[in-house]
């Protein structure tokens, strides 16, 4: 019965989870896509250029899967230059907030340091998100826009829908509630609840959101720094008597040096990105993305 009891919670979970993502979350990285002229990436957006998860590569070159990604240039069949990468989910209760937090803010985290153009990172959170967990997502230097948990209960409760229930709720009982929700959960009401819920959290929130991602965009290079380093080929030794022989009268050879070449750039917010790469064309695309990033801010500001 525990495990019924755990699925029955989940799936309504699920089922308000994905309402908040479609409803709330794509409208709002809408209405910035086209206050910042920025294509919108989510699942939700049917794309020729990719098939099922919106996938990003990051400095280590694993595949990590977004939930929504604002693209500068992106189109139908055009994958444009990141710029924003964003995270969002709901949660009923208040356990493992701080994982939680944790997981999201690691996935983030690396965009930053492989795109020099992924100048965003955000979280758009509904639900009983602990303010520790939340403290942990701000100072890593991450956008958080939180929605607590009595405005969604309220949303949906003046829509009559009930999304909470005691923990100990009986499994026969908590059914009953998913079933019933389920059926009155109509494409009509769910607009609905998305009304009322905007009502709620209120326009001056919405804008203050889009402000935020445009200020953060909006930080222009005033420094780039272009660094050439020449490494030799490592010396290996199969002991430590021999690295120390060697070490008598070293001789580091330089007859087949590596080149790799360092892109630094400092904004105007005192943020900085640093990047090494193995060729001169790899530190032009960088510089390329970068300078296409500051153009077009620069004409949205104008």
């Amino acid at each position: 019965m525990t495990g019924n009891n755990a699925s029955s919670g989940h799936k309504l979970g699920q089922l308000v989870g994905d309402w908040f993502e479609e409803h709330f979350v794509f409208p709002l990285l809408q209405k910035a896509g086209e206050k910042l002229n920025l294509f919108v990436d989510s699942r939700f957006v049917n794309r020729t250029v990719r098939s099922g998860k919106i996938i990003w590569n990051d400095i280590d070159g694993n595949a990590v899967d977004y939930d929504a990604v604002l693209e500068l240039g992106g189109a139908e069949n055009i994958k444009g230059v990141p710029v924003a990468f964003i995270e969002c989910f709901w949660r009923r209760g208040s356990r493992h907030s701080k994982d939680k937090a944790r997981d999201d803010s690691g996935k983030l985290l690396p965009m930053k340091d492989t795109y020099p153009t992924a100048r965003f990172l955000g979280i758009v959170s509904a639900g009983d998100f602990t303010n520790p967990a939340r403290e942990l997502v701000r100072t890593r230097g991450i956008d958080l826009f939180y929605i607590p948990k009595a405005k969604i209960v309220q949303a949906f409760g003046d829509c009559g829908l009930i999304v909470d229930y005691p923990d100990k709720l009986a499994e026969d009982d908590k059914a009953q509630l998913v079933q019933t929700f389920e059926l009155t959960f109509t494409a009509q009401k769910k607009l609905e609840v998305k009304e009322k819920l905007l009502e709620l959290v209120g326009l001056t929130a919405i804008n203050g959101y889009i402000d935020r991602v445009k200020s953060t965009l909006s930080a222009l290079p005033q420094e780039i720094r272009f660094i050439l380093r020449h490494d030799s080929m490592p010396i290996s030794f199969e002991s430590v008597s021999e690295a120390s022989v060697f070490l008598v009268n070293p001789s580091f050879k330089m007859d087949s040096p590596i080149e790799t070449y360092i892109y630094e750039v400092t904004y105007t917010d005192g943020s900085e990105f640093v990047k090494e790469v193995a060729s001169l064309e790899e530190l032009k695309i960088l510089h390329e993305e970068i300078q296409l990033l500051e153009r077009h801010m620069r004409e949205l500001l104008v």
